[in-house]
């Protein structure tokens, strides 16, 4: 079971802004931050719900390849608000919403690049 995962951005500002927007839209909130004084290497920003960080945006150079993040959500209006609020926040289209029958029936998804071309996901496996 994956407890925390996370990127490396190259704009620590600009991606907290993307972050906040987009994970926003599915019920996430930023949970923590702490200062390069305070991790010993650099800037950290941490995503979650319920005051428990799950997801970590760090400042330093981008993961390459970029890497490819899927966030679980219990609705399709959950994945749509993603995708809107991770586009208006700077976000490039990497594949709106839709059924993704190839993967299963049930899959809804929509696909975002992030300012550092992290493909950022929300899906919905439920029905409808």
């Amino acid at each position: 079971m994956i407890d925390h995962t996370g990127v490396v951005v190259s704009d620590f500002e600009r991606s907290k802004a993307f972050y906040s927007a987009a994970l926003g839209a599915i019920g996430y909130a930023l949970i923590a931050e702490y200062p390069a004084a305070v991790t010993g290497d650099t800037d950290v920003a941490g995503y979650g719900e319920d005051g428990k960080a799950d997801f970590w945006v760090a400042r330093g150079t981008p993961n390459d390849p970029p890497v490819h993040i899927a966030f679980r959500v219990d609705t399709r209006a959950r994945v749509d608000a993603f995708y809107r609020a991770a586009i208006d926040a700077g976000g490039r289209d990497n594949g709106g919403p839709g059924v993704r029958e190839h993967y299963h029936p049930h899959y809804y998804g929509a696909f975002v690049r992030d300012p550092d071309g992290h493909n950022i996901e929300a899906v919905c496996h439920a029905a409808v």
